[in-house]
């Protein structure tokens, strides 16, 4: 069986863990959240020697979608997903920016393609589950590989916390109810990684994160 790789690349002030998803033996992969920097993503991407087939995008906010549309442009891919209820978000990256006092480099992005729960996403022969978890954002989803038992967590959840929910469209009981319907079930075993800082598994989550117990 061909091997499922992962490779972090963290951009922008906020530090955001960029994911470059890819089959290790075929060399094809894609981006998860291109948060900007988007040159270290291609030289990344370039050292690895993968071939970069799309861009997933979990969420809408500036930290995860603000250089889709330049590695885009550079690459030719789609860009696919989220949610469309995070499209007001992505309407508003270049103000997300200017909130942050960020300058250059942020375009407002379009999805070539919106995503929906129970969506499968490929790259080779590895099979990714999308579901719709909103709560941190209207139309976050994450990225689920049941073979591998990974998921990718996006800001839903994270090692020792949960998403944010301040900004907006956030919910706090909303996204407490996608973690503990949509991911916790998922299974124990599952590790995941997250937008920011180190990953975990869910049964460590479950039992010891204080925003669950």
């Amino acid at each position: 069986m061909s091997r499922l790789s992962i490779e972090i690349v963290p951009v922008t002030p906020f530090q955001q863990n960029c994911c470059i998803l890819f089959d290790a033996d075929e060399k094809r992969g894609v981006v998860v959240d291109p948060g900007g920097d988007v040159p270290d993503i291609l030289a990344a991407l370039d050292r690895l020697g993968v071939s970069l087939e799309a861009i997933w995008i979990t969420h809408g906010h500036i930290d995860h979608a603000g250089g889709a549309m330049d590695l885009k442009d550079a690459t030719g891919v789609d860009i696919i997903g989220p949610h469309r209820d995070d499209q007001p978000l992505l309407s508003r990256l270049e103000d997300q920016a200017r909130m942050f006092g960020l300058s250059g480099g942020v375009r407002n992005a379009v999805p070539d393609r919106w995503l929906g729960e129970g969506e499968t996403l490929s790259i080779g022969s590895h099979k990714f589950e999308v579901l719709h978890t909103p709560g941190h954002s209207p139309g976050h989803v994450v990225f689920f590989n049941r073979a591998a038992r990974f998921l990718h967590a996006g800001d839903v959840l994270f090692a020792g916390s949960i998403g944010r929910t301040d900004l907006p469209g956030g919910d706090h009981a909303t996204l407490l109810r996608s973690i503990r319907e949509k991911v916790l079930p998922l299974g124990d075993d599952v590790g995941f990684i997250c937008g920011h800082g180190p990953g975990s598994r869910l049964g460590t989550e479950r039992r010891s994160n204080p925003f669950l117990v």
